[in-house]
């Protein structure tokens, strides 16, 4: 498959707000599914085409008003994250300016989809890439990933009170937080006489850091009930390996607990306080976002997530995810709301109906653009329970790519049109993939 580098990709049509072409690529119809697969084309057409039919019956298609730009899941690779961007046609990068917005960037809407953090090479650089696009004026969303939220919630469960119910979060992290740990140690803390000043003894961090003697069996008692026993089982199963885990994890790296405390205390200034420098990122950060009949979130829906939005709307769901958040970090990180950031609609995540989906096309809401289900050949359409999924995770980032078996970063975005289409380009397909939703309504 050709791989195109972003920096050849060129604004191109004066009719279009925001859309682009790579010398030598062709437009080709976005299909159902992906080339593997087994179903006939004739077939996804007609599947594609009775979904598209049943949710306009409901309510008529609405398209946005500004063009949006979908970037998800840059996983800390700033160069495949700003090279993204690059390729949407709504910025230009400058060595020593940053970011400055081109004439179709100042009028879209920038939406990253979640999962900003872990995996590599940079973390904070990535953080700091983000903020960039917001200062250079654009109209930017940022929405929750699971990853992102797992490190937000680990850092708040260590200002609680000992409680069977979050006391095991902060270990909940481990092991994909260390990377994370390690950088800002490694840029903050390591070197400095004054690192761990004031740090209690191991013992005393380590009390501070994992839960303690006896948790496994309080926390079944306590949530029983509160969760399937099938999920509390796999809960429990998970969380013995990774307690028992998080002290080697961190000593691979050369840190024990007394400088990983340090650490997470650092980030907590950092994150959550005001005036940290990275204090805007859960700030600005909401569940989801909504325009015209496109909901985006970072993986997707369930019947519970979908009644909230039947009976108050988006708003009310990205209210809950914010108080849930601050006061009942249980009920936030095992229900619902959490679900919507990590369901890949697996029999152990919660269920989507079909009958949640026709409510869905009655509030308007026709297609789930997410990240969170990583792709090998750039975007995908996909229908879930009778709802149109846009799946946007072109696995941009170089760590992921290695295991996958792709070369170099990943570079791509999706691009919805207010004239009525939806553009998919990533250097990982030989075409911009462009799906007109008219076309099956005709």
């Amino acid at each position: 498959m050709a791989i195109v580098a972003a920096r050849n990709l060129q604004l191109s049509s004066p009719n279009s707000d925001c859309y682009v072409e790579a010398a030598g690529l062709a437009y080709e119809p976005w299909e159902l599914g992906s080339r593997s697969d087994p179903l006939k084309l004739a077939k996804r057409r007609l599947l594609l085409r009775e979904t598209l039919e049943k949710s306009v019956v409901e309510h008529p298609w609405v398209w946005p008003k500004r063009t949006i730009i979908f970037v998800s899941d840059a996983h800390a690779d700033t160069e495949a994250f700003q090279e993204s961007l690059v390729a949407s046609g709504g910025v230009k990068l400058h060595r020593h300016r940053g970011f400055t917005l081109t004439a179709a960037g100042r009028r879209a809407t920038f939406v990253i989809g979640g999962d900003c953090l872990d995996k590599g090479p940079s973390n904070l650089a990535l953080l700091r890439s983000v903020k960039a696009l917001m200062d250079c004026g654009a109209n930017v969303k940022l929405l929750a990933g699971n990853h992102d939220v797992r490190f937000l919630v680990g850092l708040r469960a260590m200002s609680l009170p000992a409680h069977c119910d979050t006391e095991h979060m902060f270990a909940r992290m481990s092991p994909k937080v260390v990377p994370l740990l390690y950088e800002i140690y490694q840029d903050y803390l390591q070197g400095s006489k004054r690192a761990l000043r004031g740090v209690p003894s191991l013992d005393e961090c380590k009390s501070r850091l994992l839960p303690a003697a006896g948790w496994l069996e309080r926390f079944e008692v306590s949530a029983r009930g509160r969760m399937s026993d099938e999920t509390l089982q796999r809960e429990l199963t998970r969380m013995r390996k990774k307690i028992a885990g998080l002290e080697v994890s961190f000593a691979e790296v050369g840190m024990g607990l007394r400088e990983v405390y340090a650490t997470a205390k650092l980030c907590q200034k950092l994150f959550l306080k005001r005036g940290g420098e990275f204090s805007w990122f859960f700030t600005k950060m909401q569940l989801a976002y909504r325009s015209g009949s496109f909901l985006f979130i970072h993986a997707g829906l369930d019947d519970q997530a979908i009644d909230i939005i039947k009976r108050e709307g988006v708003k009310t769901l990205n209210t809950l995810y914010s108080q849930q958040l601050r006061h009942n970090l249980f009920d936030f990180y095992y229900g619902s709301i959490a679900n919507t950031m990590r369901t890949k609609y697996r029999d152990v995540d919660m269920p989507l109906s079909n009958t949640a989906v026709t409510e869905l096309f009655r509030q308007g809401i026709h297609a789930v653009v997410h990240g969170h289900r990583n792709r090998l050949d750039g975007q995908r359409l996909m229908l879930r329970h009778g709802m149109l999924h846009i799946e946007g995770d072109i696995t941009m980032d170089r760590n992921s790519r290695v295991k996958e078996g792709l070369s170099g970063i990943g570079i791509g975005a999706t691009i919805i049109e207010p004239a009525g289409r939806v553009l998919g380009i990533s250097n990982d397909y030989p075409a911009i993939k462009e799906f007109l939703p008219a076309r099956y309504l005709q």
